[in-house]
């Protein structure tokens, strides 16, 4: 049947998709709106936002929201992303309507009171100094705040313990009627689901909500790259190594997800073998890459002792720029294959396609199916790869690195070495 998408006369959008043998449903409320669409002193709102969400309605205490939906069996929660916000639930079908009805409510009455706020503000100050005790989060703080410096795209999505503090109820408030329009929001389920019927229930409970938001577009972010190192008496290193990617709507955005799934995507990947299996150079590396509405970042990680910083970064250049040179065939058709294979097993899970449909309405107006990803897959060949890895590691890098980080090559040497020869990879390593 595929998915099934209406829209409310307030310009609310409604999508469903019916999958078979399952008995249970994931619904929620998605919005275009994230960190960052914050303020300059608004850092953390949007986090604490979804933290109070749960805190109580004027017709619901904190835990009138948590047991009503635990008494049915199902579970309740939100999250926040750099562009978005959501609010979700899973239940059996029959209690489809209890989720919709709670979720209309955190939307519509939240009341932010005051109490709930300050000890909520307390348990984020604790969540806050928990990332900084982790030097694998610090390192993925300070890798976009170096790689977007000064732009509300690189913030950490948690805030400071300043700002986070400073917040009032009436300011939550303001962020919300401000940020959340029926135009700039979806609502979806994906499991046991009628969409006539789902449509219905979301109509009487969000039907009236307002139309627009108030919000401007976020600033348009601009990718500066540069370095960053923390010194800290650690066990190991975290190390960070990125270069500016691709929008979700660029023609090389595809290409840059099998890229990093060749690269570093398993433990069949280029690095892996390398850098782990051959050479023992470190317990963890892997190649992702991030897409946003008009920027994207490409990056490499890795964790590794102190005492294989120094040849651990010349091999990973050293396999960047072998990309550029010659990617085989059978390394494509294993990247697509790990592509649909993942398509097709987030598609069996309720939860993981309502995100999907969601993300997909938000960003492109509309769902895209599977078949049509997978010919965009499939258009891609092994001279176009090679091309983008050419351009892609020719760009300003993005240096981070947390821990006992002292033999790490100094940042001109990292960014010549990219652009040079092997010689100068070689001399990196000295």
């Amino acid at each position: 049947m595929g998915v099934e998408v209406s829209r409310l006369s307030n310009g609310l959008t409604v999508a469903t998709e019916t999958l078979p043998s399952i008995e249970s449903v994931a619904l929620g409320v998605w919005v275009k709106s994230g960190a960052r669409n914050e303020r300059d002193d608004e850092h953390g709102m949007a986090h604490l936002l979804e933290h109070m969400a749960f805190k109580g309605t004027s017709t619901r205490s904190a835990f009138e929201i948590a047991s009503q939906i635990e008494d049915v069996g199902g579970e309740i929660n939100a999250a926040t992303s750099v562009e978005t916000t959501s609010f979700y639930a899973r239940v059996l079908s029959d209690d489809a309507p209890l989720a919709i009805d709670l979720l209309a409510d955190i939307l519509q009455d939240s009341e932010f009171d005051p109490d709930e706020l300050e000890r909520e503000q307390h348990v984020i100050l604790q969540e806050i100094g928990a990332a900084h005790d982790t030097p694998d989060d610090v390192v993925f703080d300070r890798f976009t705040e170096t790689a977007y410096r000064h732009q509300t795209i690189g913030r950490s999505i948690l805030g400071t313990p300043e700002t986070v503090k400073s917040f009032t109820s009436a300011q939550l408030h303001a962020f919300m009627e401000r940020q959340y329009g029926a135009d700039d929001m979806v609502v979806v389920a994906a499991g046991d689901i009628k969409h006539d019927v789902f449509v219905r229930e979301v109509e009487k409970r969000l039907g009236t909500f307002r139309s627009k938001s108030d919000s401007v577009m976020p600033q348009y972010a601009q990718y500066v790259g540069g370095d960053f190192r923390e010194q800290r008496d650690l066990m190991d290193a975290q190390i960070v190594l990125g270069f500016e990617g691709r929008a979700y709507h660029v023609r090389d955005f595809y290409a840059s997800q099998v890229l990093s799934m060749i690269l570093g995507g398993g433990m069949s990947s280029r690095l892996f073998q390398e850098v782990r299996e051959r050479r023992g150079l470190c317990y963890s590396v892997y190649a992702f890459h991030w897409g946003f509405s008009d920027t994207g970042i490409f990056g490499i990680h890795a964790a590794t002792g102190q005492s294989d910083i120094a040849e651990l970064v010349p091999v990973i250049i050293s396999e960047l720029q072998k990309s550029g040179d010659e990617i085989l065939q059978e390394e494509l058709d294993r990247a697509r294959a790990q592509y649909r294979a993942g398509l097709i097993m987030s598609a069996e899970s309720p939860a993981s396609r309502a995100s999907q449909i969601a993300r997909q309405m938000l960003l492109f107006g509309r769902p895209i199916g599977k078949d049509e990803l997978m010919e965009r897959l499939s258009a891609l060949t092994i001279e176009r790869l090679s091309d983008l890895s050419s351009r892609l590691f020719s760009t300003k890098p993005t240096v981070t690195a947390v821990g006992p980080v002292g033999t790490l090559a100094p940042y001109e040497a990292i960014r010549e070495a990219l652009t040079g020869t092997d010689p100068g990879i070689r001399k990196l390593a000295v």
